[in-house]
């Protein structure tokens, strides 16, 4: 497996080593010991897993403390931009963006860890996978407007389709002022 880091801390992309065949292939997608040796100890609690259809942006989602997510995301089927907010108090890169592409056929993974925001949009019919370091609380749920100026995401969807629910999101400007998420 090969890491790849991103410039924010703890936040890393992982290049798993794919073994084919005449049979297709194989791929170890999680091994506690082998993440351990990159310095990854996070614990998983839940799995899911979506489709989306192409166009389709999700996000951008967190839980507030202490049900707070790390995440381990990749793509079964499909491609999407992944897509993270980094809002975690203190941090460097507080408020920046990191963007990349996660695919089926490169099998790429992202390591995000708590105190990010996360969504994604599908570039084409995507099923989605994700492991999670703390159950679903629906009272501790959260995110960030998907399309806020501030942001400035470039999602490359000329119409997408956005859940109400994720179109009434707050901007990261509102959070900011409302206490939900601090610079310090």
């Amino acid at each position: 497996m090969q890491i790849k880091e991103t410039g924010f801390e703890g936040l890393v992309e992982l290049i798993p080593n794919v073994f084919y065949d005449d049979r297709g292939w194989f791929y170890e997608f999680y091994k506690d010991s082998a993440f351990k040796q990159f310095g990854i100890e996070t614990k998983f609690s839940q799995e899911n897993l979506s489709f989306s259809q192409k166009g389709v942006i999700r996000g951008l989602h967190f839980q507030l403390p202490p049900f707070a997510q790390a995440k381990l995301a990749t793509v079964v089927s499909g491609s999407v931009l992944d897509v993270v907010v980094d809002l975690r108090k203190g941090s460097r890169t507080f408020g920046e963006v990191y963007v990349c592409q996660l695919d089926s056929t490169r099998r790429n993974m992202l390591m995000v860890p708590e105190g990010f925001a996360h969504g994604f949009a599908a570039l084409e019919d995507s099923i989605f996978f994700y492991k999670c370091s703390n159950v679903f609380h629906k009272p501790s749920e959260s995110g960030v407007l998907w399309n806020d100026p501030q942001l400035n995401i470039q999602w490359p969807v000329a119409e997408p389709i956005v859940s109400e629910k994720d179109k009434l999101l707050p901007t990261f400007e509102k959070l900011l002022r409302n206490s939900v998420i601090s610079r310090n």
